[in-house]
């Protein structure tokens, strides 16, 4: 199988769904392409390629050659090491060959890179790793106020400017218009601005200064033998601007003072599509609010030492095994591993626990956490686009750059809808010039003008993406990451939801749960002998009784004698006393006599727990039972989904009876236990075999088979790599309630593209057959098409208030 490489660009110029149409089909025909998305709300494409047919520059060639442009970001850098012109010339080299790289230049004189570059592809970290490895450094200069603003804020200044400008010059145009109207005659009108050529003067500015965009874009669509949102502009505005100048010029000599002219419909029909692209790039922008709050977590520096030297660096030059200090009251820059100290660590960013969590010599931390109140000296283990919040922010991005299969109508209509509109136009055109007003060609060019106006397929291209983009970001604040927009769509259809028992139901680490004393036994003394004979195991299970024991403040000893009898349990000898510490077969082996103790282990048995005899010095002592406790969200979040009407399964390796007594505690009827690994996919391809749409949710590697078979795998986000790489769906915090929010954030999402759909439909549908009976004035049309497209985004931006119900132990719900 090829070696398939992933790209992303950000694209400048598309102007509707069509533009974003036409880029997705030329990038799919080329060789080596196996999949293009192209993002219409995002301005974003995303490539699969084979690099051994293609390569970037060649994607690039071709969306350059529809007509677009690939935006890109400046950065400048300081070069330390250089010692000649042939170093200069090395880095330059070297920069220019990293995929992502448009151009670099070095200055040998005064050490530094200009290097204009895709953030896509590569990143400032690439860059300075690339130099690294040939003996040199890169230190990114720091950016002055206002220097490589995002591209969205450019275009939103670039708009407003021509907004302003348009406005300005056609205002004396609309007060004419106005003051013709019977119900508006009083309005005093100053004669100069009915002049024909004061209007000519006015409009031309706005027409092909402002307007020259629309030509710009309907040239190079027409030349790629394509059609899209800037034709019909340029054709409707055109026609009611040439017409004009054409009655201005019959009206010299005639002795008219004033002549029914149209500058005014083609310069305000201009200056509220600008105002309705103005509205949308600002709608797009809150739209991608959850990404800006994500990388609004992230550390901007970090202290490492050095050669012995603390010094603070940015966070992009923190390299892994680095040594980090980290004081009180600081993020935590990076992934890595406590060396030294002691802390108490706010990770509500990622758990939404917000009660600290304390941490010591040994526990790994996450950057973006907050150390509360020690100090803390840290080894990096993952730094760059390796740590938890970057994997983050890259699932959110993904998705948000995803198409959801209800997207390809939209995307094959809009290819298709502007060809169709000239020709309804056109038509229009000649019904009212030989039909409805025979010879009346003003007449008919204004209805033709509102066709192609009205017309727009903006909103149906916004549709969809605004509200995978809302919907999957919110989602992300709250912990539920999709990795796609087919995930965000399929998830409402699920009726079966398969729950893995430990770590997804249970907390996944046993804990010490009931001791149970012979008579005459001190409950201090007896732990303080357990403990210290366990402390000496690896079992699980020791360590849960070990925990438990410390946790009661009670200090543990040496002991002098250990032996682990597999399958039976433990033998030790503390402080000269003799422990027997396992199971019945060990203490018959053994001739300690535990018949009258047997019902008493039995009936914690029935409850999920394992428990274990002790014997000391060959008397029975006590029983000591172990459980994995169900985690407290767990009743809560199973009764909400059985609400919901979905079928809930528990399925595990363990034993029959412990598998029913956690199911009793959390309320699921049906269980499957004693299930191999491989077990687990062919339960959930039984499920799906029966018509069932099957959801299954897992933390642990045992898990992955499953969480890939099914139509949704689930991944507890506190779980295994392997698991949240075979799932659809990471559920970060591990709280069950996150599956029923999934599902009710999916649905939601839904209903917002169905509502964006049927109102971009509808308002086509209706729009167009309106404006071609005569009903709509040309300026009309354009403030109703400028309308659609801004209401479709808001809509989609209410995605982004919806309340979920995944809450911390305290209550809090963000």
């Amino acid at each position: 199988m090829a070696n398939i490489k992933e790209a992303s660009m950000q694209i400048s110029g598309m102007t509707c769904a069509a533009c974003a149409t036409r880029i997705e089909k030329g990038l799919n025909k080329l060789d080596g392409v196996e999949e293009a998305n192209v993002n219409f709300a995002l301005e974003k494409t995303n490539i699969k390629y084979d690099p051994e047919k293609t390569d970037v520059k060649q994607l690039k060639e071709k969306v350059q050659s529809l007509g677009y442009e690939i935006a890109s970001e400046k950065a400048e850098f300081n070069i330390t090491g250089m010692t000649c012109a042939a170093c200069a010339t090395r880095i330059e080299k070297r920069l220019n060959k990293l995929e992502g790289v448009n151009q670099a230049s070095v200055n040998f004189a005064v050490e530094t890179a200009l290097v204009e570059f895709n953030r896509g592809e590569v990143s400032v970290t690439n860059m300075k790793e690339a130099i690294d490895k040939l003996g040199y450094s890169l230190v990114q200069k720091e950016e002055q106020p206002g220097e490589q603003a995002n591209y969205r804020e450019k275009e939103i200044r670039r708009q407003t400017g021509k907004f302003i400008f348009s406005a300005i010059l056609s205002l004396p145009l609309l007060w004419a218009m106005v003051s013709h109207f019977e119900f508006t005659s009083f309005i005093w009108l100053p004669d100069i601005f009915m002049n024909p050529w004061v209007q000519f003067a006015l409009a031309t500015p706005v027409q092909f200064i402002v307007g020259g965009q629309f030509y710009v874009g309907a040239y190079k669509a027409l030349k790629n033998k394509s059609a899209n949102m800037d034709v019909l502009v340029a054709l409707g505005t055109s026609a009611a601007y040439f017409y004009s100048l054409y009655l201005s010029i019959q009206s010299i000599g005639s002795g008219e003072h004033t002549v029914s002219l149209y500058f005014e419909t083609s310069a305000v029909l201009i200056t509220l599509i600008i105002l309705g692209k103005l509205f949308e790039a600002k709608a797009k922008g809150r739209s991608s609010e959850a990404i800006k709050k994500l990388m609004g977590l992230q550390a901007k520096t970090a202290t490492v030492v050095r050669d012995g030297v603390e010094i603070a660096i940015p966070i992009e030059e923190v390299l892994s095994g680095d040594i980090v200090h980290v004081k009180p009251g600081e993020k935590v820059p990076v992934d890595g591993e406590i060396m030294e100290g002691r802390s108490a660590l706010d990770e509500s960013m990622i758990t939404g626990e917000s009660i600290p969590v304390d941490k010591k010599a040994g526990d790994i931390v996450i950057g973006s956490t907050i150390n509360k109140n020690g100090f803390l000296k840290m080894k990096a283990t993952k730094v760059g686009k390796e740590t938890a919040l970057a994997q983050i922010i890259k699932v959110v991005e993904e998705a948000q750059g995803s198409k959801a299969p209800i997207q390809r109508l939209a995307d094959n209509i809009s290819g298709i809808f502007v060809p169709i509109v000239v020709a309804i136009a056109i038509t229009t055109f000649l019904i009212w010039y030989f039909v409805v007003t025979p010879g009346d060609f003003a007449e008919a060019l204004e209805k033709l003008i509102a066709v192609l106006v009205i017309a727009c397929p903006c909103a149906l291209g916004l549709a969809t993406p605004t509200s995978i983009m809302a919907g999957s970001g919110r989602a992300a604040e709250y912990g539920i990451l999709f990795k796609g927009g087919e995930h965000l769509e399929t998830t409402h259809q699920l009726d079966t939801i398969i729950l893995d028992k430990t770590g997804t139901v249970t907390n996944g680490k046993p804990v010490l749960t009931d001791v149970i004393l012979a008579e005459g036994i001190s409950e201090t003394r007896f732990l303080q002998l357990v403990g210290t004979a366990e402390k000496n195991s690896e079992h699980p299970l020791a360590e849960a009784i070990v925990d438990g024991v410390k946790e009661k403040g009670i200090e543990l000893g040496v002991s002098e004698e250990f032996e682990a009898v597999p399958g039976f349990g433990i033998q030790s000898k503390v402080e000269g006393r003799e422990l027997l510490i396992g199971t019945r077969k060990l203490m018959a082996k053994e001739k300690v006599n535990v018949e009258a103790q047997l019902n008493s282990m039995e009936q914690l048995e029935k409850q999920g727990k394992t428990a274990m005899l002790v014997a000391i010095d060959n008397k029975f002592a006590g029983i000591i039972a172990v459980a994995d406790t169900v985690k407290k969200t767990s009743k809560t979040a199973i009764a909400r989904l059985k609400n919901m009407g979905l079928d809930v399964v528990m399925i595990t390796g363990d034993n029959t009876q412990t598998a029913k007594a956690i199911a009793e505690q959390v309320g699921i009827d049906h269980v499957i236990a004693e299930v191999l690994p491989e077990g687990k996919a062919e339960e959930v391809k039984n499920l799906q075999h029966a018509g069932k749409k099957v959801a299954m949710v897992g933390d642990g590697i045992n898990d992955a088979p499953a969480l890939a078979t099914a139509d949704i795998g689930m991944a507890i986000g506190t779980g295994t790599d392997v698991a949240m790489e075979a799932a659809d769906i990471t559920l970060i915090r591990g709280d069950l309630n996150s599956i029923a929010d999934a599902i009710y954030m999916s649905k939601m999402t839904i209903r917002n593209i169905k509502q964006n759909l049927f109102w971009a439909f509808g308002y086509n549908t209706l729009g167009i057959p309106v404006a071609a009976l005569g009903f709509l004035a040309p300026w009309v049309a354009g403030a109703a098409m400028a309308f659609s497209s801004v209401s479709v985004v808001l809509n989609a931006l209410r995605l982004q208030r919806i309340k979920l119900k995944t809450v911390t132990e305290t209550g809090d719900d963000q």
